[in-house]
């Protein structure tokens, strides 16, 4: 584990992805409430200019070396937060990429490219979420955060006043609508601990992803996720938010 020293007696934080965008703007926003954040990042050297961030801002941060389609870095990252904490109270599988550089369509899209983006935004997630169960199992009361979208959603894309309605990204798309059902089957797996585990749709944000024409700033592309990281006993589980309001599955 690399970053800011110290024993810390309050909840951690996982964010895959974590060295820019929303992952980063979202261990911000849990460090404000005394989260401590792990940044886990392809690129170390990222993390660690992240936590150097987070750091000048007043805020203890950890980074942690992180490539979600590595199944070694996984195992090696779960081993490293087990070892330092012994358990893992916020898990946030923030890390995920779009579909760049060929038609979106059936037709044009290839299987490399699909298979491509489901390793980092599906099976990426579903490996991290497995290799740190143990840990967040040990935590009092879990919250597991998985990074959707709207696009991810039939019933969005079935309806034509729907402003996603046409918005047709094989890869992307499909995708996300597999994290939303990972979500609801760990959710039921989880129900009878206090493990909480919830989908968070972003919004339409100004990253790198999102481009600069996009509606929302980063602080409040991150807020949903937030919010479901710090939901309280009473919280959901098992579902599909933004901004509070439960999404169409």
């Amino acid at each position: 584990m690399a970053g800011n020293r110290g024993v810390h007696a309050g909840k951690v934080a996982l964010i895959t992805g974590g060295n820019k965008g929303i992952g980063l703007e979202t261990a911000r926003q849990l460090a404000s409430v005394g989260v401590l954040p792990i940044i886990g990042s392809r690129d170390l050297q990222r993390g660690l200019a992240a936590v150097k961030i987070l750091g000048d801002e007043g805020f203890e941060a950890r980074a942690v070396q992180l490539d979600v389609t590595s199944e070694a870095s996984i195992a090696q990252a779960a081993t490293q937060i087990g070892r330092e904490f012994g358990k893992l109270d916020i898990l946030v599988n923030n890390a995920g990429v779009l579909q760049y550089g060929e038609d979106s369509t059936t037709e044009k899209t290839s299987l490399a490219t699909l298979r491509g983006v489901f390793e980092t935004n599906f099976f990426g997630m579903v490996a991290v979420t497995k290799a740190v169960l143990g840990l967040l199992k040990a935590a009092p009361a879990a919250r597991v955060v998985n990074i959707t979208s709207i696009l991810g959603s039939m019933s969005e894309h079935k309806d034509p006043s729907s402003s996603i309605y046409g918005y047709l990204i094989l890869g992307y798309n499909s995708s996300k609508a597999a994290v939303n059902m990972f979500t609801v089957q760990l959710a039921h797996e989880l129900r009878e601990t206090k493990i909480k585990v919830n989908a968070a749709h972003p919004g339409w944000v100004k990253t790198d992803m999102g481009g600069a024409n996009a509606d929302l700033e980063v602080p409040e592309g991150a807020k949903t996720g937030v919010q479901l990281a710090l939901l309280p006993e009473t919280g959901p589980t098992g579902g599909y938010f933004h901004l509070g309001v439960h999404m169409r599955w």
